[in-house]
């Protein structure tokens, strides 16, 4: 296509995104009964990238009253997701989407200039980095390669002596001491993870039971609604649960079209997931949401959403399973990622007192107007349930012109109850502490 062609269609396709908004009034899309509107179709997604433009020199996110934020490690090559080591060592993935076929056509050309400008196209360091802050200063002074010539890394879990990694295609483990700094040793391919030439949602989160005997894994689907085809979607839009003396992986939910983030929420041991929810229904449709995740269970996707809503986009089978709503929405396209357990973490108390619930991070919209997400927020929770609606913990992201300085990923609580925040477009792993300063 040629370049005039190509200027042409990108105009032609902002002047078709102008014209559909949201509809909503601001968090109605939100908690455990959001509005759901009708869908709104239109030749192209609604399209608003927010551009990619990092943190001038000086300038951080803005916390909530109450709670301070530094940097606990700047100048990463797009950190995305956290593991925090029992001794208080910090990992930190950097790392990218895979070399991958991409969408065809004209909305393939759009859509891969769009993630371009949202900062989503640089090449992948395939490095997890230690950070380690042993004056307790709050910023990390050691930073070494952890392990390196990876394939776009991801989710990270610890058992006993053996490290694992979810790269974009196979789960791997490596051999592991207390207070490593750096693994040398050639790693296994322990169980293999959906992936192929598209490998449309590349990342794949993982997390440990407690006790050791299992991995869970999340898989995103291929595409959108499968408009590739359910060949396609193998062992996709699904959590796998794979033995860790084995390898055998079996099926744990299905339907969860791309589940990220995973935590145990600590009063009842149920395992719970955010989900980012399928495009190209508006700026009001789908919510991604935060889900408790039932063993055997069916989340909907491509068939269903919201729990009974048709999706009239694909083809229906003859019989589906009992389809499960949701537990609570977090917002149409925030981009629901990161995910954390909040028990035991010091930044809750300034957040109105709740001790349990869930720190999620809200990579932001680039199919909304206006924008959604763009912030990590605080889901608190009573009797292992969510209960109320999500307080701001750190905004800002966004400046005054809808420039993204900064996009949250992967949350995690560090050793000293303070929660950390990967931000890839800021390069930048940012700490949140309760103030130093007395609060009036």
């Amino acid at each position: 296509m040629r370049a005039g062609a190509l200027a042409a269609l990108a105009l032609a396709a902002a002047l078709l995104g102008c014209s559909e908004t949201s509809r909503l009034q601001a968090g109605a899309d939100v908690g455990p009964d959001p509005t759901l509107v009708e869908p709104v179709r239109t030749l192209l997604p609604t399209v608003k990238v927010a551009e990619a433009v990092g943190w001038p020199e000086g300038e951080r996110p803005v916390p909530a009253p109450g709670l301070d934020v530094a940097a606990f490690a700047s100048g990463l090559e797009h950190p995305r997701w956290l593991h925090v080591l029992p001794n208080g060592d910090v990992l930190v993935a950097e790392t990218n989407a895979p070399e991958r076929q991409g969408r065809g056509g004209i909305k393939g050309w759009f859509m891969k200039q769009a993630m371009k400008r949202a900062g989503a196209a640089t090449p992948s360091a395939d490095r997890i980095t230690l950070l380690r802050d042993a004056d307790g200063d709050g910023r990390a002074e050691l930073r070494v390669p952890f392990l390196q010539n990876l394939h776009s890394p991801f989710g990270m879990a610890l058992v006993g002596d053996r490290f694992f990694v979810a790269n974009t295609d196979a789960v791997m483990e490596f051999p592991y001491r207390d207070g490593d700094i750096r693994i040398g040793a050639a790693g296994r391919r322990l169980a293999e993870l959906p992936a192929g030439p598209r490998n449309h949602h590349w990342t794949k989160s993982l997390i440990a039971s407690a006790d050791g005997r299992t991995l869970y894994a999340t898989a995103g689907s291929n595409s959108n609604v499968a408009e590739n085809g359910m060949d396609e979607e193998r062992g996709r839009a699904a959590i796998w649960a794979i033995d860790v003396a084995s390898g055998a992986m079996r099926l744990y939910a299905s339907g969860l079209r791309n589940p990220n983030g995973m935590a145990w929420e600590p009063a009842s041991g149920v395992l719970w997931t955010v989900v980012n929810e399928r495009d190209e229904l508006g700026s009001d449709l789908v919510p991604d949401y935060l889900s408790s995740v039932r063993e055997g269970g069916f989340y909907g996707w491509p068939y269903r959403w919201w729990g009974t809503r048709v999706e009239t986009r694909v083809e229906q089978p003859a019989t589906l399973p009992e389809t499960i709503r949701p537990d609570y929405a977090l917002g149409a396209h925030v981009a629901a990622l990161g995910l954390a357990a909040a028990r035991g973490s010091t930044v809750t108390t300034p957040l109105g007192g709740a001790t349990d619930g869930m720190f999620v991070g809200l990579h932001g919209s680039w199919n909304r107007r206006p924008p959604s997400g763009y912030k990590v927020v605080f889901v608190p929770f009573v009797g292992g349930r969510p209960s109320g609606q999500p307080v701001d913990v750190l905004t800002g992201f966004l400046d005054s012109e809808g420039r993204a300085r900064g996009r949250p990923v992967g949350v995690a609580v560090d050793g000293r109850g303070a929660l950390l925040v990967a931000d890839d477009v800021g390069n930048t792993v940012w700490r949140i502490a309760p103030s130093a300063a007395p609060q009036r």
